[in-house]
Protein backbone atom coordinates (compact mmCIF):
# COMPACT_ATOMS: atom_id res chain seq x y z
CA UNK A 1 0.00 0.00 0.00
CA UNK A 2 1.53 3.32 -1.12
CA UNK A 3 0.35 6.17 0.95
CA UNK A 4 1.50 10.10 -0.13
CA UNK A 5 1.11 12.74 1.72
CA UNK A 6 3.21 15.33 3.46
CA UNK A 7 1.58 15.60 6.58
CA UNK A 8 0.14 11.79 6.76
CA UNK A 9 2.60 10.19 9.28
CA UNK A 10 -0.19 10.18 11.94
CA UNK A 11 -3.02 8.71 9.79
CA UNK A 12 -0.42 5.80 8.37
CA UNK A 13 1.12 4.80 11.60
CA UNK A 14 -2.13 4.45 13.42
CA UNK A 15 -3.67 2.41 10.75
CA UNK A 16 -0.80 0.03 10.65
CA UNK A 17 -0.82 0.27 14.34
CA UNK A 18 -4.44 -1.14 14.41
CA UNK A 19 -3.76 -3.57 11.60
CA UNK A 20 -0.46 -4.69 11.08
CA UNK A 21 -0.88 -6.82 8.73
CA UNK A 22 -1.41 -3.50 6.65
CA UNK A 23 1.82 -2.18 5.35
CA UNK A 24 2.33 1.00 4.52
CA UNK A 25 5.09 2.83 2.32
CA UNK A 26 4.59 6.43 3.05
CA UNK A 27 5.84 9.17 0.06
CA UNK A 28 6.39 13.07 0.32
CA UNK A 29 5.24 15.18 -2.32
CA UNK A 30 4.34 18.83 -3.48
CA UNK A 31 0.95 19.02 -2.00
CA UNK A 32 -2.50 18.03 -2.99
CA UNK A 33 -2.82 19.19 -7.21
CA UNK A 34 0.30 16.24 -7.66
CA UNK A 35 -1.35 13.51 -5.44
CA UNK A 36 -4.53 14.07 -7.66
CA UNK A 37 -2.63 13.68 -10.62
CA UNK A 38 -0.41 10.39 -9.10
CA UNK A 39 -3.40 9.14 -7.87
CA UNK A 40 -4.94 9.34 -11.32
CA UNK A 41 -2.04 7.91 -12.95
CA UNK A 42 -2.15 4.74 -10.80
CA UNK A 43 1.22 5.17 -9.28
CA UNK A 44 -0.27 5.21 -5.45
CA UNK A 45 -2.91 3.81 -3.94
CA UNK A 46 -4.01 6.88 -1.44
CA UNK A 47 -2.97 10.25 -0.90
CA UNK A 48 -4.14 13.42 1.24
CA UNK A 49 -5.98 15.99 -0.94
CA UNK A 50 -7.25 19.11 0.39
CA UNK A 51 -11.16 19.94 -0.08
CA UNK A 52 -10.43 23.00 -2.98
CA UNK A 53 -8.82 20.33 -5.51
CA UNK A 54 -10.29 16.97 -3.86
CA UNK A 55 -14.12 18.44 -4.71
CA UNK A 56 -13.30 19.36 -8.58
CA UNK A 57 -11.51 15.99 -8.91
CA UNK A 58 -14.31 14.11 -7.84
CA UNK A 59 -16.74 15.70 -9.40
CA UNK A 60 -14.87 14.83 -13.00
CA UNK A 61 -15.02 11.28 -12.23
CA UNK A 62 -12.74 8.97 -13.51
CA UNK A 63 -13.26 6.40 -10.60
CA UNK A 64 -11.80 8.05 -7.59
CA UNK A 65 -13.62 8.25 -4.35
CA UNK A 66 -12.95 9.18 -0.48
CA UNK A 67 -11.43 6.89 1.81
CA UNK A 68 -11.94 8.75 5.08
CA UNK A 69 -11.96 12.58 6.14
CA UNK A 70 -8.59 13.70 7.66
CA UNK A 71 -8.99 17.21 9.37
CA UNK A 72 -9.93 20.59 8.77
CA UNK A 73 -7.76 23.45 8.03
CA UNK A 74 -9.68 27.02 8.98
CA UNK A 75 -7.65 29.81 7.28
CA UNK A 76 -6.78 32.94 8.52
CA UNK A 77 -4.57 35.72 7.99
CA UNK A 78 -1.39 36.67 10.50
CA UNK A 79 -0.13 40.13 11.05
CA UNK A 80 2.20 41.65 13.21
CA UNK A 81 0.41 42.32 16.61
CA UNK A 82 1.83 46.04 15.93
CA UNK A 83 0.66 46.52 12.54
CA UNK A 84 -2.32 48.46 11.26
CA UNK A 85 -4.23 46.03 9.60
CA UNK A 86 -7.21 44.76 11.10
CA UNK A 87 -9.16 43.42 8.58
CA UNK A 88 -9.01 41.62 5.09
CA UNK A 89 -9.87 45.34 3.61
CA UNK A 90 -6.53 46.53 4.84
CA UNK A 91 -5.09 44.03 2.74
CA UNK A 92 -5.52 45.98 0.19
CA UNK A 93 -2.11 47.31 -1.78
CA UNK A 94 -0.32 45.19 0.65
CA UNK A 95 2.40 42.55 -0.06
CA UNK A 96 0.42 39.43 1.20
CA UNK A 97 2.13 35.89 1.37
CA UNK A 98 -0.34 33.76 -0.23
CA UNK A 99 1.41 30.10 0.20
CA UNK A 100 2.89 28.06 -2.10
CA UNK A 101 2.14 27.56 -5.65
CA UNK A 102 0.11 24.33 -5.98
CA UNK A 103 -1.39 24.50 -2.36
CA UNK A 104 -4.86 23.81 -2.01
CA UNK A 105 -4.66 27.00 0.99
CA UNK A 106 -3.56 28.77 -1.79
CA UNK A 107 -6.67 28.86 -3.28
CA UNK A 108 -8.52 29.03 -0.47
CA UNK A 109 -6.65 31.96 0.29
CA UNK A 110 -7.81 33.85 -3.40
CA UNK A 111 -11.38 32.89 -2.52
CA UNK A 112 -11.37 34.21 0.26
CA UNK A 113 -9.78 37.62 -0.91
CA UNK A 114 -12.47 37.23 -3.90
CA UNK A 115 -14.89 36.99 -1.57
CA UNK A 116 -14.31 39.57 0.46
CA UNK A 117 -14.12 42.22 -2.65
CA UNK A 118 -10.51 42.35 -3.26
CA UNK A 119 -8.87 40.81 -6.83
CA UNK A 120 -6.32 38.50 -5.74
CA UNK A 121 -3.88 39.42 -8.58
CA UNK A 122 -4.17 43.31 -8.30
CA UNK A 123 -5.73 44.40 -5.55
CA UNK A 124 -2.90 43.47 -2.58
CA UNK A 125 0.54 42.02 -3.83
CA UNK A 126 0.79 38.88 -3.97
CA UNK A 127 3.74 36.36 -2.49
CA UNK A 128 4.25 32.75 -3.29
CA UNK A 129 6.47 30.52 -2.27
CA UNK A 130 8.96 27.64 -3.04
CA UNK A 131 8.70 26.64 0.58
CA UNK A 132 5.65 27.23 2.97
CA UNK A 133 7.95 27.31 5.64
CA UNK A 134 9.59 30.49 4.05
CA UNK A 135 6.58 33.00 4.98
CA UNK A 136 7.24 33.84 8.59
CA UNK A 137 10.59 35.29 8.06
CA UNK A 138 9.35 37.34 5.00
CA UNK A 139 6.91 38.71 7.57
CA UNK A 140 9.48 39.08 10.44
CA UNK A 141 12.05 40.76 7.95
CA UNK A 142 9.49 43.43 6.45
CA UNK A 143 9.20 41.97 3.16
CA UNK A 144 5.61 40.75 3.70
CA UNK A 145 2.91 42.81 5.37
CA UNK A 146 0.70 39.75 5.65
CA UNK A 147 0.32 36.06 5.72
CA UNK A 148 -2.39 33.78 4.84
CA UNK A 149 -2.37 30.40 6.47
CA UNK A 150 -4.06 27.17 7.62
CA UNK A 151 -4.53 24.93 10.24
CA UNK A 152 -4.25 24.83 14.27
CA UNK A 153 -0.94 23.42 14.57
CA UNK A 154 0.66 25.35 11.50
CA UNK A 155 4.30 26.22 13.06
CA UNK A 156 4.19 29.12 10.92
CA UNK A 157 1.61 30.30 12.91
CA UNK A 158 2.74 29.64 16.26
CA UNK A 159 6.08 30.90 15.08
CA UNK A 160 5.00 34.64 14.83
CA UNK A 161 2.38 33.96 17.58
CA UNK A 162 5.62 33.47 19.59
CA UNK A 163 7.76 36.49 18.66
CA UNK A 164 8.07 38.81 21.04
CA UNK A 165 5.76 41.61 19.51
CA UNK A 166 3.37 39.31 19.27
CA UNK A 167 0.82 38.51 16.26
CA UNK A 168 -2.65 39.43 15.65
CA UNK A 169 -4.83 36.73 13.31
CA UNK A 170 -8.38 37.16 11.79
CA UNK A 171 -10.56 35.44 9.11
CA UNK A 172 -12.76 37.30 6.55
CA UNK A 173 -15.82 39.11 7.72
CA UNK A 174 -19.04 37.52 8.04
CA UNK A 175 -20.54 38.65 4.72
CA UNK A 176 -17.92 36.88 3.00
CA UNK A 177 -17.69 33.85 5.31
CA UNK A 178 -21.65 33.51 3.70
CA UNK A 179 -20.35 34.35 0.59
CA UNK A 180 -18.28 31.16 1.11
CA UNK A 181 -19.78 28.63 3.07
CA UNK A 182 -22.50 27.78 1.02
CA UNK A 183 -24.19 24.31 0.85
CA UNK A 184 -21.97 21.73 -0.73
CA UNK A 185 -19.34 24.17 -1.29
CA UNK A 186 -15.92 22.88 -0.81
CA UNK A 187 -15.40 25.96 2.01
CA UNK A 188 -17.14 25.39 5.10
CA UNK A 189 -17.68 27.95 8.05
CA UNK A 190 -14.98 27.54 10.99
CA UNK A 191 -14.04 28.76 14.45
CA UNK A 192 -10.62 28.81 15.61
CA UNK A 193 -10.83 29.10 20.02
CA UNK A 194 -9.65 31.06 21.84
CA UNK A 195 -5.66 30.16 23.19
CA UNK A 196 -5.62 27.82 19.76
CA UNK A 197 -2.34 30.78 19.62
CA UNK A 198 -0.32 32.43 22.11
CA UNK A 199 -2.51 35.54 22.97
CA UNK A 200 -5.13 35.32 21.05
CA UNK A 201 -7.56 35.68 23.51
CA UNK A 202 -11.36 35.45 21.52
CA UNK A 203 -12.42 33.17 19.28
CA UNK A 204 -12.10 33.62 15.40
CA UNK A 205 -14.87 33.17 12.96
CA UNK A 206 -13.38 32.21 9.54
CA UNK A 207 -13.55 29.23 6.82
CA UNK A 208 -11.59 26.62 5.84
CA UNK A 209 -11.89 22.92 4.09
CA UNK A 210 -11.12 19.59 5.11
CA UNK A 211 -8.88 17.62 3.75
CA UNK A 212 -9.72 13.76 2.43
CA UNK A 213 -7.85 10.56 2.32
CA UNK A 214 -8.24 9.71 -1.40
CA UNK A 215 -7.98 6.28 -2.82
CA UNK A 216 -7.09 5.97 -6.50
CA UNK A 217 -9.49 4.33 -9.16
CA UNK A 218 -9.55 0.72 -8.72
CA UNK A 219 -8.39 -0.15 -5.26
CA UNK A 220 -9.07 -3.08 -4.20
CA UNK A 221 -12.40 -3.06 -2.14
CA UNK A 222 -11.05 -5.39 0.67
CA UNK A 223 -7.99 -3.45 1.18
CA UNK A 224 -10.36 -0.13 1.42
CA UNK A 225 -12.86 -2.31 3.98
CA UNK A 226 -9.27 -3.18 5.87
CA UNK A 227 -8.02 0.30 5.72
CA UNK A 228 -11.17 2.32 7.02
CA UNK A 229 -11.78 -0.59 9.72
CA UNK A 230 -8.30 -0.09 10.81
CA UNK A 231 -9.12 3.60 11.02
CA UNK A 232 -12.44 3.50 13.31
CA UNK A 233 -10.08 1.77 15.85
CA UNK A 234 -7.81 4.82 16.31
CA UNK A 235 -8.08 8.11 18.10
CA UNK A 236 -7.85 9.97 15.61
CA UNK A 237 -11.22 11.75 15.91
CA UNK A 238 -11.12 13.81 13.37
CA UNK A 239 -10.63 11.01 10.73
CA UNK A 240 -13.33 9.03 11.79
CA UNK A 241 -14.98 7.44 8.43
CA UNK A 242 -18.70 8.82 10.19
CA UNK A 243 -17.19 12.00 9.80
CA UNK A 244 -17.70 11.66 5.94
CA UNK A 245 -21.60 12.39 6.08
CA UNK A 246 -22.41 15.53 5.11
CA UNK A 247 -18.83 16.29 3.83
CA UNK A 248 -19.20 14.38 0.09
CA UNK A 249 -21.85 12.72 -1.54
CA UNK A 250 -22.78 9.09 -1.19
CA UNK A 251 -21.84 8.06 -4.52
CA UNK A 252 -18.27 9.73 -4.15
CA UNK A 253 -17.24 7.66 -0.67
CA UNK A 254 -15.05 4.38 -1.33
CA UNK A 255 -17.39 1.08 -1.48
CA UNK A 256 -15.17 0.10 1.33
CA UNK A 257 -16.21 2.33 3.39
CA UNK A 258 -19.55 2.79 2.65
CA UNK A 259 -19.52 -0.74 4.08
CA UNK A 260 -17.85 0.11 7.40
CA UNK A 261 -20.30 3.43 7.71
CA UNK A 262 -23.09 0.26 7.08
CA UNK A 263 -21.63 -1.82 9.83
CA UNK A 264 -21.94 0.88 12.56
CA UNK A 265 -25.07 2.33 11.67
CA UNK A 266 -24.20 5.42 9.42
CA UNK A 267 -26.36 5.71 6.20
CA UNK A 268 -23.54 8.11 3.39
CA UNK A 269 -25.77 10.56 2.28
Amino acid sequence: MTWLSCRGEAFAGAVAAADPALTVERRATGGSSENVGLLRAGHVDLGLVQGEYAYPALAEGGGLTVLAPMYPTPGLFVVPAASAIRSVADLRGRRVVLGTHKSGLTVMGRSVLGASGLDPERDINPILLDRAGDGPTLVREGRADALWGGGLDWPGFHALAADPGGARFFGPSEAAIARLAQPGAATRRLTVPAGSFAGQAEPIATVGSWSFVIARPGLDEETAYRIVRALARTELTEAQPRNLVGLVPADQVNPGTARVLREAGVTPR
